[in-house]
């Protein structure tokens, strides 16, 4: 892990809305952003989509927390074109050992087939990255971790940037003062 980077300046900079990724054209580099406007999903105003709603009743899916933190990650990661550098992998294992970095993992047939993965600091949780290996299990894990979220008191899930999926569960972008005061 470099020097340069530890897991307490990550934390740091989480706190101060400011996040890691690396550019795929150059994965040993980090770069640091603070995107303007910020996408987040207000917790008090989340309802789950009727879809997703009726792919939990089937019960098809279970999903578990912080099970398969390492997996979860390097599935996320295995794309074409990542964000998600070895050394982050690195940096966010660290993370998960300290108690920071979380997954929920999405489960069928006792095989796992989705998830995510994100950092949580205080009453915020900053969610980094989802991948599915079946249709629908993402969307399971995200509504499965905004239940917990809100049974847990937070007040704040960071997105980052806004997608037309992540809309669909009630994303929205507010300005970057906005987002520090909350």
């Amino acid at each position: 892990m470099s020097q340069f980077i530890s897991p307490d300046l990550v934390i740091s900079a989480y706190r101060g809305g400011v996040f890691p990724m690396a550019d795929p054209s150059e994965p040993e580099s980090i770069f640091w952003f603070s995107p303007d406007p910020r996408a987040v999903i207000p917790l008090t105003a989340y309802r789950v989509p009727k879809s997703v709603r009726r792919v939990v009743r089937k019960g098809k899916f279970v999903t578990t927390t912080d099970q398969k933190f390492e997996a979860v990650i390097k599935k996320c990661a295995s794309r074409e074109e990542t964000w998600i550098s070895d050394r982050l992998i690195e940096l966010y294992l660290a993370l998960h050992e300290r108690g920071v970095a979380h997954s929920v993992e999405t489960w069928c047939d006792e095989q796992l087939v989705g998830g995510l993965y994100g950092v949580a600091i205080g009453g915020a949780f900053f969610g980094e990255s989802m991948y599915h290996d079946v249709p629908n299990a993402s969307k399971v894990a995200l509504a499965d971790l905004i239940g917990r979220l809100l049974v847990s008191g937070f007040v704040l899930l960071d997105t980052q940037y806004l997608t037309a999926h992540l809309e669909r569960f009630g994303a929205v972008e507010i300005t970057r003062e906005q987002y520090l005061r909350q």
